[in-house]
């Protein structure tokens, strides 16, 4: 199984914690720092799994949409967006804590502009959370026109980490992102586009086609 490297530091930390734990718990005959030995581990396996970077076969064709993130559709609903003159959809995505939390890209494009802005941490579910969490907002402008994606951070998740900058070129499904523990990812497409998935439906971060656009 494939790991973030994001990931390491808390996996090699709590693992490590656990061993030390151990040591001293077999040493001095304790039966509480034994039990602490294997919370820990506990924690190390669960980060290792929450960390985990599974392989996606990535749909071709510059008319799909791919799915940005794993997790559950919780809604598709009919908005504005800045980036935008005309109404458009825009799709939430729940992301748990026993999901992967790896963004990748929708479609082939540049990022045009990517805005970091600081906020509270509501749980992700709730309806204010997509207004006032920390996120990043990416803009990308692709051969099909404009698609933005907003990694927002949910109750537990409190760092929203990428590592693409403005005015780089990345193809479809590839990464750009990552959330730490339960949070939301939304996507903003055209009115234009015809989706393939519908709230309920539970989709994975580049293999799952979401919508196709207008040919």
């Amino acid at each position: 199984m494939r790991i973030a490297k994001q990931g390491y530091p808390f996996i090699v930390g709590s693992a490590a914690a656990g061993l030390v734990a151990l040591l001293l718990a077999k040493s001095l005959g304790n039966v509480a720092l034994g039990m602490l030995s294997g919370v820990l581990f506990l924690l190390a396996a669960f980060c290792a799994y929450f960390f985990r970077d599974p392989s996606r076969i990535i749909p071709r064709g510059d008319h799909l949409i791919l799915s940005p993130a794993d997790g559950k559709v919780m809604e598709i609903v009919e908005g504005k967006d800045p980036a935008f003159d005309q109404p458009v959809w825009i799709m939430r995505i729940f992301l748990s804590v026993f999901d992967p939390h790896i963004q990748r890209m929708p479609v082939g494009g540049k990022v045009e502009a990517m805005t970091y802005t600081k906020g509270k941490f509501l749980d992700a579910r709730d309806p204010k959370a997509c207004f006032e969490n920390e996120q990043n907002r990416v803009e990308i402008n692709s051969p099909r026109g404009r698609i933005v994606v907003t990694q927002i951070a949910g109750l537990i998740a409190r760092r929203i980490v990428w590592w693409v900058r403005e005015g780089q070129s990345l193809a479809a499904g590839e990464q750009f992102g990552l959330i730490r523990f339960g949070s939301q990812v939304d996507v903003v497409l055209p009115k234009t586009v015809q989706f393939r998935v519908k709230a309920g439906d539970r989709v994975e971060a580049g293999s799952s086609v979401i919508a196709e656009a207008a040919r």
